[in-house]
């Protein structure tokens, strides 16, 4: 059954939007969740944390007149329950017969969509070059952006399709022009927002690296090489290329400051090697990883600050809410970045969580060989990333 065919209750159900229901996660609340979604869409990517309770009953479980007593009785009835679907008309029927049988239930509003479309900003309070550095947090997917802004000028980092208004609205907001939307690679977990902002005026940029994977719009847009840089007000981005996750990875230094990584290393993890040649061409991408950390990412001051472009649940985030922590930080919390060469390739191949969702669709878009509306861009990229080559932290072991 399509969600729009789901019929309208014949009693009042309350409604919650995404932002509060994660605001109330935030604050520490006791949250309990009752996700109506099929169980294997569940499992692969659910709302969770230390204070979430989350109780997965299909949908059909709900469409009968007499609901069987074993599906009310994993319903908790002594608390305030949040009923949710994948796009709100399920949720909404389901929370209705729950409250013709008394239960304390709510909605979430939009359902998993609209927890999709939560993208917060937090500063990044120990950055120290010149401007202000803001990151961008999708909770959803883990995707995290980098926005730099100083004398009426920004540029935006691993920008999202999804929130390409958001970025100029922001920079509206905040009275600067933006100036450059910069990817650091051919990303599989998200539809890239480069090309859209460069259509509104922003110039778009690509590293020349990437763009041997078959880029189809690379002459539209400004190529970054190894060692090119882009001026923001005082500020300096400079290209470091950084090969390993993907040939094309790059990671851009912003301001001798923050080293906006991409997803070559995490707060948490290292990259995982396999989205670009699959399992045959993982090993010698992790070689190519190893020797970009050594030699591109842990040369630097022990100050300079990791920004990567996700964050999963095992990360924890630093004292600013950013994903971020010192290179010298990670070193010390992270045994893979000591281990030799053998060590790590053995080690980030062993534990591989499964590759991102629709990774291929997603890669085939943001080469430009495909071609989706926005509705289904957004579809594409639902889901957890999966980008780091762990399950669990690799830091503090």
């Amino acid at each position: 059954m399509n969600a729009d065919d789901f019929p309208t209750p014949d009693v009042d159900v309350a409604s919650v939007e995404p932002e509060t229901l994660k605001d109330r996660i935030d604050a520490g609340d006791d949250v309990t969740l009752l996700d109506t979604r099929m169980g294997s869409d569940y499992e692969e990517w659910r709302i969770d944390g230390e204070n979430v309770t989350s109780i997965n009953v299909p949908y059909f479980e709900f469409l009968d007149d007499e609901i069987d007593d074993d599906v009310l009785d994993r319903i908790p009835d002594d608390r305030e329950v949040t009923v949710l679907c994948a796009k709100g008309g399920a949720s909404e029927y389901v929370a209705g017969t729950l409250v013709e049988r008394d239960y304390e239930v709510d909605h979430l509003e939009d359902g998993m969509n609209g927890w999709a479309s939560i993208y917060e900003t937090v500063e990044v309070t120990d950055y120290d070059g010149a401007g202000t550095l803001l990151q961008y947090q999708r909770p959803s997917s883990g995707c995290l952006g980098y926005f730099l802004y100083d004398d009426g000028e920004a540029a935006i980092i691993d920008p999202l399709r999804a929130f390409t208004d958001r970025y100029l609205a922001d920079a509206d907001d905040l009275g600067v022009d933006l100036k450059y939307a910069l990817d650091t690679h051919v990303h599989a977990d998200h539809i890239s927002g480069v090309r859209d902002l460069d259509d509104a005026g922003v110039e778009g940029v690509i590293p020349n690296a990437a763009v041997d994977r078959g880029v189809t719009y690379a002459d539209d847009l400004a190529n970054a090489a190894d060692g090119d840089t882009f001026q923001i007000g005082d500020a300096t981005i400079e290209t470091v290329h950084t090969p390993g996750h993907t040939t094309g990875m790059t990671s851009y230094l912003v301001d001798g400051s923050l080293l906006a990584t991409g997803d070559g290393l995490f707060v948490e993890s290292v990259a995982r090697p396999d989205l670009e040649e699959g399992d045959e061409g993982a090993p010698d991408a992790a070689r190519m990883l190893y020797e970009s950390l050594r030699e591109r990412v842990l040369a630097l001051p022990d100050d300079t600050l990791v920004g990567g472009a996700h964050f999963s649940d095992a990360a924890e985030p630093a004292d600013d809410g950013t994903y971020t922590a010192p290179v010298g930080d990670l070193v010390a919390e992270m045994d893979a970045l000591t281990m030799d060469e053998d060590e790590f390739v053995d080690l980030i191949l062993s534990d591989m969580p499964p590759r991102p969702a629709n990774y291929e669709d997603i890669i085939a878009t943001n080469l430009g060989q495909n071609t989706v509306d926005d509705e289904e861009a957004f579809t594409l990229e639902l889901g957890p990333n999966n980008c780091a080559a762990s399950q669990e932290s690799l830091a503090g072991d």
